[in-house]
């Protein structure tokens, strides 16, 4: 949908702000078009001098980044280059204290309302999982089934706080599901949510009409929300306490054993409690090529991405910035190849999931063998033309 966003042929002139609580901005990097060329909807450049992406990480804007986001938001204003800005917050932030930033004052008074205006918020439901997830909460209340006093609250929770608190609702996926289940989300959806308008949508195709410049947003409105007030005295707790969601970024300088890596994608070491991953790997059959994860829910996709490594440096981009990432990014003997994924989730066991990651990594022998060894080792993974 950003991709779609800022590759809008209505001559619309938007920024994007991306924030994603792990240390890596895997988003960041999607939007760009992989860790490689810097491509929209295939073949829309990201000329950053017309258009701007922002990458905020490791934190919420509603928590931690607040300050960092006035700034960001007010560098933006001040160039006057841009009528939008559209700024995606991290996948289990709750809207209610992401309006509420919008009134966060530095130490000289500033606030984003100074410099924007709050138009609109937009909650993308995703439309092939929602159903089963909300089903499976709404048995356990049925139930009658109570939590401890040490125990977090449910995702099922997070994902209802999304829906109430928003102006627009756009309903993801919906190629995936047939018609009879469409309509039963909607009425869901409605009976959460009655006055958010409702927008199913394929492959982040959305009218820009519908997330830009709408006015929807009201402030009285918004105040009269359940726990607004909390947000107001400074009550906030991180969704990081308040759900026990964590992540954490899984990093290696070694490619995978095709035929290992496959295997456990198809395994259900996820479990439950994993909620998104997403990310670049590097499959030892395909030296000079990276694939491009992304699983959200029990729907998981992955494809060709880009590794400049395997790009003549004299077609590399010559801006500064995009240079000064690609270099960040690169370390000896392989430059930027990798394994860099994130993973999202509810109580993961983070060290059984490095060990099983780690398991699927070429050993020190068959590294050592080299990639004429590597391309013929069993790939069961899809052609990438």
């Amino acid at each position: 949908m950003l991709n779609h966003i800022l590759a809008n042929r209505e001559g619309r002139r938007v920024a994007v702000i991306v924030n994603d609580m792990s240390e890596v901005n895997i988003d960041g990097a999607l939007v760009r078009g992989g860790p490689g060329e810097s491509t929209l909807d295939g073949d829309v450049a990201l000329n950053r001098s017309e258009e701007r992406l922002v990458e905020m990480s490791n934190g919420c804007i509603c928590c931690t980044l607040r300050e960092d986001l006035l700034i960001e938001v007010s560098q933006l204003a001040r160039e006057g280059k841009f009528d939008y800005l559209v700024i995606e917050s991290t996948g289990i932030s709750e809207p209610l204290p992401v309006a509420e930033t919008f009134t966060f004052e530095d130490e000289s008074g500033q606030s984003l309302s100074h410099v924007a205006r709050l138009d609109t918020l937009v909650t993308v439901v995703d439309g092939a999982n929602f159903l089963e997830q909300y089903r499976e909460a709404q048995s356990l209340a049925e139930a009658g089934e109570s939590l401890g006093e040490d125990d977090e609250r449910n995702v099922a929770d997070l994902l209802v706080d999304q829906i109430e608190f928003c102006d627009v609702l756009l309903i993801s996926k919906t190629d995936l599901i047939n018609e009879k289940e469409l309509e039963a989300l909607k009425a869901i959806l409605r009976s959460l949510n009655p006055d958010a308008e409702l927008v199913p949508i394929t492959q982040g195709g959305v009218p820009l009409g519908k997330v830009l410049d709408t006015g929807k947003f009201n402030f009285e409105r918004a105040q009269l929300a359940p726990g607004w007030l909390k947000e107001m005295r400074g009550e906030h707790v991180p969704e990081t306490e308040e759900y026990g969601i964590g992540s954490f970024a899984y990093h290696a300088r070694r490619p995978f054993h095709p035929q290992k890596f496959h295997d456990l994608l198809n395994q259900e070491w996820f479990g439950k409690g994993l909620l998104r991953s997403k990310g670049f790997f590097w499959l030892a059959t395909r030296p000079q090529a990276a694939g491009q994860w992304s699983q959200a829910g029990g729907i998981a996709h992955h494809g060709p991405a880009v590794f400049w490594k395997a790009i003549p440096e004299e077609r590399w981009p010559t801006d500064p910035e995009t240079r000064q990432f690609i270099m960040e990014k690169w370390q000896e003997p392989f430059g930027d190849m990798r394994q860099e994924l994130v993973f999202i989730g509810q109580n993961l066991d983070q060290a059984k999931m490095r060990e099983a990651l780690d398991g699927c990594l070429l050993s020190e022998a068959e590294l050592l063998k080299g990639m004429n060894a590597w391309k013929k080792l069993p790939d069961p993974f899809p052609s990438w033309e």
